[in-house]
C-alpha cells in the first residue's frame, strides 16, 4: 500500500514537470483572464431586479383590528448596473418602511396609500446610481374595525407526550387569559384562544416555551404570543393502608369485613409523594350494594381518591363481611 501511494505521488510530480502540464496550465489561466473579462463586460451592464422591502404598520391601538390582509412586503424593481445589483442580492438587507396608523386614521375604517410615496424612503437606501422602476402592489390598501373585547382562557392545541415513567403534571400558560378584540357578532363565538399547533414528544424536563394564538382574519388577541410552561414529574410507587366504612348502615346493623383495611397502591409523581395520606382515600360499602349482592364476597371500590395518581391497585381486590346487629349495650 505504501509504495502504490508513493508511486502515484512520482506519477503526479512527472505530469507537472511535463511539458503537457504548462500547456494545461496556461490554457486555463487565459480560460480565467477571458472569464474575469466576460463577467467584467456583463457586470457592466444594466439589468432590473427585484428586491422585497419590508413594511410595517405601527401604532396600531389595541382595540383596532385590521380585517383585510396588510402586505407584509414591498416587491421592488431596482435598474442599475449589474455589479451594484449583485451586491444588492448578495449582502443587502432593507429597512422596513413604517406606516404611522394614527397619521392615516378616518371614519371610513378604509385607508388607501399609493406605494410611490414611499419611494423616497426606499432610495434612501440605494446607491445613488439605483433607480426604481416600479412597486408592487401599487397601493397600499387596509380596512379596519374598532373591536368590542372580553378576556378568554388560553388552550393548548396540539400533542405533548412525556417520556418513560415521567408525566406532565400541568399545563401552565402565562398570562392565563388575554384580551380578545373582535366585532360583536364574532365577539359572542369566541370562548377560548388557541394556541398555534404544538408537538413536542418524549419530554423529561419542565418545558418552556413562546407560543402564538392562532388568530381568524377580524380578531385580534392582545398578547399575541404567550408563555407555555409543562411542568415535568417522574412517577414513583406508594402504598397506603385504607380502612373499609359502612354508610347507610340501619339503626341497630354494623359492618364487620375481614380484613378491616385493604392497601391501595399507585403511581404518583415525585413532587407530589409526601402529600398524598391515608385519609386522602375513601372505601366505603353501603349496606344498599350489600343487599342486593349475590355472592358471599364484595368487589372493593374506591369512592374518593386525590387527583394526580395512576395505576391504582387494591389489595385485597374482594373482601368477607357481615351484617352484625348491635345491641344498645353493643353500641355502648
Amino acid at each position: 500500500m505504501k509504495g502504490r501511494f508513493w508511486h502515484i505521488i512520482h506519477k503526479i510530480k512527472d505530469f507537472l514537470l511535463s511539458k503537457s502540464s504548462r500547456e494545461v496550465f496556461t490554457f486555463l489561466f487565459f480560460l480565467l483572464i477571458a472569464a474575469l473579462f466576460w463577467l467584467e463586460q456583463t457586470l457592466d451592464r444594466e439589468y432590473e431586479i427585484e428586491v422585497k422591502v419590508p413594511l410595517k404598520l405601527k401604532n396600531v391601538p389595541e382595540n383596532i383590528v385590521i380585517t383585510s390582509d396588510f402586505p407584509e412586503n414591498l416587491i421592488v424593481t431596482l435598474r442599475d448596473k449589474g455589479n451594484t445589483l449583485f451586491n444588492y442580492q448578495l449582502t443587502k438587507r432593507f429597512y422596513p418602511i413604517n406606516i404611522d396608523f394614527a397619521e392615516h386614521q378616518n371614519r371610513r375604517h378604509h385607508v388607501s396609500l399609493l406605494s410611490n410615496s414611499y419611494s423616497k424612503s426606499i432610495l434612501a437606501q440605494l446607491a445613488n446610481s439605483t433607480s426604481v422602476s416600479a412597486i408592487k402592489p401599487d397601493t397600499i390598501d387596509y380596512y379596519y374595525s374598532e373591536g368590542k373585547s372580553k378576556k378568554v382562557p388560553v388552550h393548548l392545541q396540539g400533542k405533548v407526550t412525556p417520556g418513560q415513567q415521567y408525566y406532565i403534571s400541568d399545563t401552565i400558560f402565562n398570562p392565563s387569559q388575554v384580551t380578545v378584540y373582535a366585532p360583536q357578532g364574532a365577539l359572542d363565538t369566541i370562548q377560548v384562544a388557541y394556541t398555534n399547533y404544538f408537538e413536542e414528544t418524549q419530554i423529561e424536563d419542565t418545558l418552556r416555551r413562546q407560543v402564538e394564538l392562532v388568530s381568524n382574519k377580524g380578531v385580534k388577541f392582545v398578547p399575541d404570543l404567550v408563555e407555555l410552561v409543562l411542568p415535568v414529574d417522574i412517577y414513583t410507587e406508594k402504598s397506603v393502608e385504607v380502612p373499609i366504612e359502612g354508610v347507610n348502615f340501619p339503626a341497630g346493623k354494623t359492618l364487620r369485613a375481614f380484613p378491616s383495611k385493604v392497601k391501595v397502591t399507585f403511581h404518583v409523581g415525585l413532587s407530589k409523594y409526601l402529600d398524598i395520606k391515608p385519609e386522602d382515600f375513601h372505601v366505603l360499602v353501603s349496606y344498599e350494594e350489600l343487599r342486593k349482592l349475590e355472592g358471599e364476597k364484595y368487589q372493593v371500590k374506591l369512592k374518593k381518591m386525590p387527583k394526580g395518581i395512576s395505576q391504582v391497585r387494591i389489595y385485597p381486590a374482594q373482601i368477607d363481611f357481615l351484617i352484625e346487629n348491635v345491641t344498645k349495650d353493643d353500641a355502648d
